[in-house]
């Protein structure tokens, strides 16, 4: 009778404990969906050439012909 006790115990835990591995999972994935959404967004831009060119000049400090580049040091 002690055993089949024993055995209820150790089934309650290893449900409450998958239980938690669940939530974890469920929370990981919903933050992951979250991660590929902002990373398609960053597909969709860079395949804009001029949102690269314009992301390569702020970035890479690259100039237009004719233009000029004023850094101002941040505070």
């Amino acid at each position: 009778m002690s055993t089949l006790g024993y055995n209820l115990i150790i089934n309650i835990s290893n449900i409450l404990s998958m239980k938690q591995q669940k939530k974890d999972l469920e929370s990981k994935i919903e933050s992951l969906k979250e991660e590929e959404k902002v990373l398609e967004s960053d597909i969709q831009k860079l395949e804009d050439p001029t949102y690269v060119a314009r992301y390569a000049r702020e970035k890479y400090l690259y100039s237009k012909d004719g233009e000029l580049i004023i850094r101002i040091p941040d505070e």
